[in-house]
């Protein structure tokens, strides 16, 4: 776009000035890390991932030529660990970061395993306790 239509388009220099900052924010270190070098050798490279939102809107008003304008936009960006990178003596390993579960039905399905031992344990202290 050239510079008049910029002046005529308020809504489209908002939008690339938010689109600026966001690049900014979500660069490629942000992905891949800067490597972190322990005092015994081994190298670990973090892995992130990221999410980003963003919102734009504007309005033209009055009637004096040109007409004023309003407008605002909005951005945010997640940033989640994923896993490390962990190199050690020539040997390139990968090692998840566990995340904690995000919805109920996560959270029931992890605690399962659990819920059976001790549903197991109950009946069998009952029937040690209950005379054949």
């Amino acid at each position: 776009m050239d510079e008049t239509m910029d002046k005529k388009r308020p809504l489209s220099d908002l939008m690339r000035s938010t689109m600026d900052k966001i690049r900014e924010m979500a660069d490629t270190n942000t992905i891949v890390g800067q490597p972190i070098t322990t005092p015994d050798g081994v190298t670990l490279i973090p892995i992130s991932r990221v999410s980003m939102g963003f919102g734009c809107g504007g309005a033209d008003y009055g009637k004096t030529q040109p007409k004023d304008f309003g407008g605002g936009s909005g951005a945010g960006v997640k940033i989640e660990p994923v896993a490390f990178l962990v190199i050690r003596e020539g040997t390139t390993r990968v090692l998840p970061v566990a995340m904690p579960p995000m919805t109920t039905l996560d959270r029931v399905v992890e605690m399962m395993p659990d819920l059976v031992d001790k549903v197991e344990k109950y009946f069998d202290k009952k029937e040690e306790k209950e005379p054949v």
